[in-house]
């Protein structure tokens, strides 16, 4: 039934009895009845319409006896509209308990529930429930002495104890330390191994691997911790999260061991051979291992000792660019569709940058200690000569030739590269390689008739382009040093 007008037979219900006989009037006050805000279900609704019909019949002959009629009292509802100003004392009166004497359902309050603030848990209960283990079955695993029980390797506990205690000279990479009430058993803050072992957080550290049982000390523990500077002061209000060190040397083996050497250090030495770990061979090649005679730092994965940006006030943990961003470099993925396009586009963009290289080099580079352009060796003559044309085969007009000096500057190379410097003294001015190397009788024998043949063309050439030019005091331009008496150019 929906919610609106009153139903008749609750207006009946609600008006006082009738009777033939007069109403005696009494001095005591009609008393109110507690007041319910339930409101009445459909399916009690309809039931209470029909036992109305049943009290009307059974109260007819009730109305006929001379006795004077008992007014019960009803439940009165709420009014509706504004209140007035000037409440009298039976206004809206409500029972203290909020219950209602004829079994009717209290009805649900709106609105937020009583308790702390916005998403604040209920206070007396912890903080942080910790995570019951699964198997990869999603069973549930025991958890004994703080830590999920597993079947031990006989090799294995050759390594550990009971309590976390490592033998044979072992030493874990990060701080352990015992806590107050649990006996002598050693554990480990749960960020320190995390960071340890290359995670970001203990989160992730918990969720990547299963067989590690997450502890949430409480305040008494808590206390003793910063009691002995185990923790800052600051973390009193923080949940912290311990680990048994026993539990991380099972699961990381010679990763948490202060130079930890695969197989060697490894609590599970069979699964470790299985997966290809070559014995001997350091777990962690990027861990900071100090000289023979000092102590490890094992404070480089606590958070307050630098480990963690948050206690970095001074300096920002990224630093600030000054301007525009520089575009970063646009990262493709290379598939076996595109491997091919995208190791050519590679070469060619290479190649472009040592054209471009190349022809900045073209134009020279300056020295600041000698005040010189610079310019590369290879674009430079080393010879020059002049040479006059004669009439017969110029094609300047005579006028022209009686009253001006037409120069032309003609580039001659050699025929082929890597003859180097031409003149009978270039083998003494340049340095290195000159021309085509001389070959021994014994390499001359290893070779066939028509390499001899191609060789001994090559001289010739060679020979050819060097007899054009003189040296380098006539071709050269190179004057000759006037040495004084004490052995010095003067």
């Amino acid at each position: 039934m929906a919610r609106g007008r009153p139903s008749r037979a609750a207006a009946r219900r609600s008006e006082p009895a009738r009777s033939e006989t007069p109403q005696q009037d009494s001095d005591d006050e009609m008393v109110d009845a507690p007041e319910s805000r339930a409101d009445t279900p459909k399916e009690e609704e309809e039931d209470a319409e029909s036992a109305a019909h049943g009290s009307e019949e059974e109260a007819a002959p009730s109305e006929r006896s001379p006795s004077p009629a008992v007014i019960q009292p009803f439940p009165r509802k709420k009014r509706l509209g504004r209140p007035p100003k000037n409440r009298p004392p039976d206004w809206n009166v409500i029972e203290p308990d909020n219950t209602s004497e004829g079994g009717t359902p209290i009805k649900r309050k709106r609105g937020r529930p009583s308790g702390g603030g916005r998403g604040r848990p209920p206070k007396g209960g912890p903080s942080h429930t910790t995570r019951v283990p699964i198997d990869k079955e999603g069973n549930m695993m025991d958890v004994v002495n703080d830590e999920v029980d597993l079947p031990e390797d006989e090799e294995g506990e050759q390594k550990v104890d009971k309590l976390g205690n490592l033998m044979g000279g072992r030493d874990y990479r990060v701080r352990i330390f015992t806590i107050k009430g649990r006996g002598d058993r050693q554990y480990m803050l749960s960020t320190e191994p995390a960071r340890c072992c290359g995670f970001r957080d203990s989160y992730l550290f918990f969720t990547k691997h299963m067989k590690l049982y997450k502890i949430i000390i409480d305040d008494s523990e808590k206390r003793d911790l910063i009691d002995r500077e185990i923790i800052p002061h600051s973390y009193k209000g923080r949940a912290i999260g311990v680990v048994t060190a026993r539990s991380v040397f099972r699961e990381f083996g010679a990763r948490i061991i202060i130079g930890g050497k695969r197989v060697i250090d490894d609590y599970y030495v069979t699964a470790a051979k299985e997966s290809g770990a070559v014995e001997g061979e350091l777990a962690d090649p990027n861990d900071r291992l100090p000289p023979p005679g000092e102590p490890y730092n094992k404070n480089q994965y606590v958070a307050w000792h630098g480990a963690s940006s948050v206690y970095h006030t001074g300096v920002p943990s990224v630093p600030t660019a000054n301007g525009k961003p520089v575009p970063g470099k646009r990262k493709v993925n290379i598939t076996s569709a595109n491997w091919q396009f995208e190791h050519g586009s590679a070469a060619s963009r290479f190649n472009s940058n040592l054209s471009k290289l190349r022809r900045a080099n073209l134009t020279g580079v300056y020295d600041p200690q000698t005040n010189l352009m610079c310019y590369p060796k290879v674009t430079q003559p080393t010879h020059a000569r002049w040479e006059e044309v004669p009439v017969e085969e110029s094609d300047v007009p005579p006028l022209v030739r009686r009253k001006y000096l037409v120069v032309d500057s003609v580039f001659q190379q050699p025929p082929f590269a890597g003859l180097g410097l031409p003149g009978p003294d270039g083998d003494f001015v340049d340095v290195g390689i000159n021309g085509i190397p001389t070959l021994d009788d014994e390499d001359k024998k290893h070779m066939k008739p028509e390499e001899l043949e191609a060789f001994a063309q090559i001289k010739r050439e060679e020979q050819e382009w060097r007899s054009q030019w003189g040296g380098e005091n006539t071709d050269g331009a190179r004057a000759k040093p006037k040495i004084g008496f004490v052995g010095v150019p003067v």
